[in-house]
């Protein structure tokens, strides 16, 4: 009876324990929030980081391992790993801090940590690769808590691994008596899969320059999305010193929702949305940040160090499992014009007491003056702190390889366009960029941010000499010689204000070509944006569910009226890139989603010609990866692509598409030679002169090479170019024309057309738009009479430019055998010497001539006047005598 009771009572535990694992997980994790609470303080749970609620859900406990902090302002991480490998859900957080010691604390979701160590010091970094903010709590900030249903997706094949915690420690005076801290923060996990998971959209400028003493200076931000419905329900806004305020909008048919607005001088914690906003297709987001350049005496740029600003609006959502996107980024301004229209409440300032922003920036803070050097550590180390999700996340996906981005950069754009994205991607992560940047390298290796998104920006730092950089191109030989095309004179291009075609709607506009009968065919992208999440690290399109363009992509415009002729590509293009047209008129297209190079006839609904295979990156003959451009030979119907984004190579292939030869390697750290490309991106055929030029575009200069062999004949590098050349067309009379990127922040360089001379590699002429501004330049094709026509990926907008003359142009042809590099402005001086000595030889010899028949004159009138009054009658034959000796001697003389 004993045995039977005995065994009883243990069905009846285990009973009890099953029960227990079907009770409902919320309720679970309240009992061990009040069980925890009754618990000491001091390093709790560390001795027990995992406790399990029954078969589903379990808690982990995320704390420092008892560390002391030896001075203000000191950033400590350690990193915690997944406890299981399938897919989980966080679906809480409960933090364990007290305001008196941490300052803030964010935690981030990765898979490799900047260190194996028990707790390292932050300056190393937080993650090796992309990572999340997940949560983030600071003194004085509600905590972030998700709504019921929603989490954010970790483990498995997709999920972060890791977790590394990020505390702040503000005042140290609190460590006095050298007792450890244990914050951190306690995860609620759970193995049910979840109806909604949760993600973060950054909204960053990238390019603001706020003038020294300007009191108002406003950095907007706007991109239409996209993607499947998402529900916002907490934002966070950053900047540095001099932001004001931050406000987010949702911008519904000219109606304009707040998300949230705040000022950045508060504790910049997650708030939640004061009333629920769902953000739908084509929708568009956007946000304002307010600057005052008060109390500087430089321009302040969008950077990573305490001299730089930010202007950063998080917006944390979630979306519906099936069609979840875990991160997503903005980072240029697609609508300008719309601003005008933003609620009058984003431009007024949020009041902010002294003794908060005391108690923001650290108790060690008592006077204005005090400390500088605490303050300028401390704004360090706030933007590395608030850059980690996007800048960790950004080195993935900007560019699975090197990185940069872009802040900046840019932008993305395409900054991004673009663009970047703001600065490289380990200025979170590695903390690099928070230092004071006090020489030209250092702030050429930080500052490689811009819309590389997957190798839409792929930048590395490459320094160059100050002074411009040409060479004279060695002319191929045709016969026993080549043709120069020598370009004489003075012209200057500027903009043909009456063209229509600035008005357009178009999508973005990433490539422009001439047809046979001169009319403009124009490559866009209609409704389709390439930005940071179109993919993935290893360069496969992520947006196939967007299915092809449905508008026709492919524009026949007249070049004089910008009338529509004529129209194709619809349903065949994800992300239409390069654009040429063949002598009989058929279309060369490249488009990066698809990887793939297409020949398509004017009237033609399906392709005559394809080559790569589709939605498959790849290096090998039969594969591309982002090509970026096409070229045909008209003489030899010789096919030249350029790939791309992601390979460095120019490759042949036959008339028919047989593969015949490639060139071309991805350039080093720390130089660029010949035929190494940093994304060849725009290609420019000389077929008189056989050659092949590439605009090299992260390198900043014109390669030109051999058709038949690919042999490297010379470079076209100015200072003028910038950091970026984008695309490259030559036009007949032996001009080069061509078009570079916006500058990163701190360069001087601005965005332009230029107008070369090919044999010398002179600039001979620069311009600009009068109408709107260039944003991202992105293809320029010229004509016969150099009408320039330049087309902008960010602007979504088609310029034309016309030729007007200053004084006689003159186009000589001449076979030589080695081309001479000529000056223009020697010539001209030598013109102008010529004709002055002409001038004076004409001037000297008239006043020879007319000297002596003046004193010819003067004589006859002297001896008329004296004949009667000397002589008398009986003189006048003397007289006769004696004067027709003097003219015989006269005119002797």
């Amino acid at each position: 009876m004993a045995g039977f009771g005995s065994n009883l009572l243990i069905l009846l535990l285990l009973f009890q324990n099953i029960c227990l694992g079907f009770r409902s997980p919320l309720s679970i994790f309240k009992r061990y929030k009040d069980i925890s609470a009754s618990l000491p303080n001091e390093c709790l749970g560390s001795d027990q980081p995992v406790i399990s609620f029954g078969l589903s859900d379990f808690a982990l406990d995320i704390r420092m391992p008892a560390v002391t902090p030896k001075q203000s302002d000191t950033y400590l991480c350690m990193s915690v790993p997944l406890p299981v490998d399938d897919e989980a859900y966080v679906v809480d957080f409960k933090p364990h801090a007290s305001m008196d010691t941490v300052h803030h604390m964010l935690l981030f979701g990765c898979n490799e940590p900047s260190s194996t160590e028990n707790y390292w010091d932050c300056d190393e970094g937080t993650c090796k690769d992309k990572s999340n903010i997940l949560y983030a709590w600071a003194r004085n900030a509600p905590p972030t808590r998700l709504p019921k249903g929603v989490g954010f997706r970790v483990g498995g094949e997709t999920g972060s691994r890791y977790f590394v915690l990020q505390v702040h420690y503000g005042d140290v005076s609190a460590f006095r008596d050298k007792h450890k801290d244990c914050s951190g923060v306690t995860l609620h996990l759970t193995h049910q899969k979840q109806p909604l998971i949760a993600g973060m959209y950054l909204m960053m400028s990238v390019n603001t320059v706020i003038p020294p003493g300007k009191k108002v200076v406003d950095a907007d931000i706007a991109c239409h999305y996209k993607r499947s419905p998402m529900h916002l329900f907490a934002y966070r806004v950053h900047t540095h010193r001099l932001g004001k305020v931050v406000s987010g909008y949702r911008v519904r048919n000219g109606q304009w929702t707040l998300i949230g607005r705040q000022s950045p001088q508060l504790p910049q914690a997650f708030y939640p949305v004061q009333y629920p906003v769902d953000i739908s297709y084509d929708d568009i987001l956007a946000a304002r940040c307010v600057f005052s350049g008060e109390g500087r005496t430089t321009e302040t740029h969008i950077g990573g160090t305490a001299n730089d600003e930010m202007c950063n609006f998080y917006i944390m959502y979630y979306m519906e499992a099936k069609h979840a996107v875990s991160y997503m980024t903005c980072t240029q301004n697609t609508n300008p014009e719309m601003f005008r229209n933003i609620p009058q409440e984003a431009n007024i300032p949020i009041p902010v007491k002294s003794d908060v922003m005391k108690m923001m920036h650290g108790h060690h803070e008592e006077t204005k003056d005090s400390d500088t050097s605490s303050l300028l550590q401390q704004d360090k180390k706030e933007d590395i702190l608030d850059q980690g999700d996007f800048y960790s996340l950004l080195s993935k996906l900007l560019g699975g390889r090197k990185e940069v981005v872009h802040v900046h950069k840019h932008n993305p754009t395409e900054k991004a366009e673009s663009d970047l994205v703001a600065e490289i991607a380990n200025v979170v992560q590695k903390k690099d960029l928070a230092r004071e940047i006090t020489n030209y390298d250092e702030r050429d290796n930080t500052i490689l941010v811009r819309d590389r998104t997957q190798k839409f920006h792929r930048l590395e730092s490459t320094l160059r000499p100050p002074e411009n950089r040409h060479f004279s191109l060695q002319q191929s030989k045709h016969g026993e010689g080549g043709w120069e095309k020598e370009h004489k004179g003075d012209f200057h291009i500027e903009e043909a204000v009456e063209w229509t075609g600035l008005d357009l709607k178009l999508g973005q506009v990433s490539g422009l070509a001439l047809d046979p009968e001169n009319n403009l065919v124009v490559f866009h992208r209609g409704d389709h944006v390439w930005d940071e999440n179109s993919f993935d690290s290893k360069f496969v399109y992520q947006q196939r569910g967007l299915g092809p363009i449905e508008q026709n992509t492919i524009i026949v415009l007249n070049p004089s009226n910008a009338k529509l002729l004529h129209s194709t590509g619809k349903s065949l293009f994800y992300l239409p890139h390069g654009l040429s047209v063949d002598k009989n008129g058929n279309y060369w297209v490249t488009d990066v989603a698809l990887h793939q190079v297409f020949k398509l006839g004017a009237k033609d609904k399906e392709p005559l010609l394809t080559l790569g295979v589709p939605l498959q990156p790849g290096s090998d003959k039969n594969h591309f990866c982002q090509p970026t451009d096409v070229a045909v030979d008209p003489i030899t119907g010789s096919i030249y692509v350029a790939d791309g984004y992601c390979n460095s190579r120019i490759i042949q292939f036959s008339p028919n598409g047989l593969y015949v030869m490639q060139w071309g390697e991805e350039s080093s750290l720390d130089r660029s030679g010949p035929g190494q490309f940093r994304i060849p991106h725009s290609l420019a055929l000389i077929p008189d002169l056989s050659q092949l030029c590439v605009a090299d575009r992260e390198n900043g200069r014109i390669q030109c090479f051999r058709l038949e062999t690919g042999e490297f004949t010379g470079e076209i590098k100015h200072k003028a170019f910038g950091r970026e050349l984008f695309a490259v067309s030559y036009g007949p009379g032996g001009l080069l024309f061509a078009v570079n990127g916006m500058p990163y922040p701190g360069e001087t360089e601005s965005v332009k057309g230029f107008v070369m001379n090919f044999s010398t590699g002179e600039i001979i002429d620069t311009f600009i738009p009068l109408r709107k501004s260039f944003e991202m330049p992105h293809d320029i094709v010229a004509s016969e009479d150099r009408t320039v026509f330049v087309g902008d990926v960010h602007a979504k907008a088609v310029w034309k430019f016309a030729s007007v003359e200053k004084s006689e142009t003159v186009a000589e042809a001449r076979l030589k055998n080695k081309p001479e590099a000529r000056d223009p402005l020697k010539n001209k001086q030598h013109l102008v010497q010529q004709t002055s000595s002409t001038g004076v030889s004409f001037v000297l010899i008239t006043t020879l001539l007319i000297i002596p028949v003046v004193i010819l004159l003067v004589i006859l009138v002297f001896i008329r006047w004296r004949k009667p009054t000397v002589y008398g009658a009986d003189g006048e034959r003397k007289l006769d005598s004696s004067s027709g000796r003097i003219l015989g001697r006269l005119r002797g003389k």
